[in-house]
């Protein structure tokens, strides 16, 4: 089982650029034929990365959540879970145009990782585990999903002024109803995030004695939870369309560097994650 880690793996990956590829075909090429076969490529993807991750599951024993790589896994997964609920429920699959490059750039960033099972470090053999980093991969997912609703916004808005009988201009939906899924998917993902926040710290307590050490993915994590706060903040000021966008963006790009940056610029007592 250990040896279809990797095909598995770039499987998923194939049938994410497929999807995408059939995406691109159907809104920009105006080949509405082809958006049923990327739909079916996605759920393919989508299946292909829960059977990787129950694999990866049966293996260790438990939920794979210890390491870089299979947070990154997760990640991906619950990035497109998040994408087929707002596809099924606002029928929204232009959003693939947006959110599929989001996956595709994490597993081309997988692949590279070493797949080796080996021994949890002792810190990770706790409870805390799976309620800790799980509500930080549905609050990542969640993110990703409004990262490119404001992407959209962004552009559709410039296009409504530059170009607004062009193709793309069309096929994007209206900046308020971008913005208002914005606003939606980050309501839903702060309460995980605040979880992940006050579970990390309770974690922290149990396996090093104290509740904070300003450790460089805590602190990141905490001045992304800081801009989330101020997007809802200012939402409920009234403020909507390119700030609250904008402001978006910035907390996708500090998920990103709590995600990854930190861990090889920054490491800390965080570093195996």
């Amino acid at each position: 089982m250990d040896n279809l880690q990797t095909p598995l793996l770039v499987a998923t990956l194939l049938a994410y650029v497929l999807a995408f590829m059939f995406y691109f075909i159907t809104f920009i090429y105006s080949k509405e034929s082809f958006l049923n076969y990327a739909k079916i490529l996605t759920l393919v993807a989508f299946l292909f990365n829960s059977s990787l991750l129950i694999i990866r599951a049966v293996l260790i024993n438990g939920l794979p959540l210890r390491n870089l790589f299979e947070f990154g896994l997760f990640f991906v997964w619950a990035i497109t879970l998040v994408f087929l609920i707002i596809q099924y429920k606002f029928n929204l699959p232009v959003a693939a145009l947006f959110v599929l490059p989001i996956n595709i750039l994490l597993l081309l960033f997988l692949v590279n990782l070493d797949v080796t099972i080996r021994p949890a470090m002792p810190a990770l053999r706790s409870k805390w585990l799976i309620v800790h980093v799980l509500s930080a991969v549905l609050a990542y997912g969640a993110f990703a999903i409004s990262f490119a609703l404001s992407i959209m916004y962004l552009l559709k808005e410039r296009l409504m002024k530059s170009n607004p009988a062009g193709r793309l201009a069309g096929i994007l939906p209206k900046p308020e109803i971008l913005d208002e899924l914005s606003y939606k998917v980050i309501f839903v993902g702060m309460p995980a995030l605040t979880i992940m926040l006050v579970t990390g710290a309770v974690w922290a307590e149990y396996s090093w004695g104290r509740y904070w050490s300003w450790d460089p993915k805590e602190t990141w994590a905490l001045i992304t939870w800081f801009i989330y706060s101020a997007y809802l903040h200012i939402r409920l000021r009234g403020w909507k369309g390119r700030k609250a966008a904008i402001l978006s963006i910035l907390g996708f790009l500090a998920v990103i560097f709590t995600f990854l940056g930190v861990s090889y610029l920054l490491p800390g007592i965080h570093s195996y994650a």
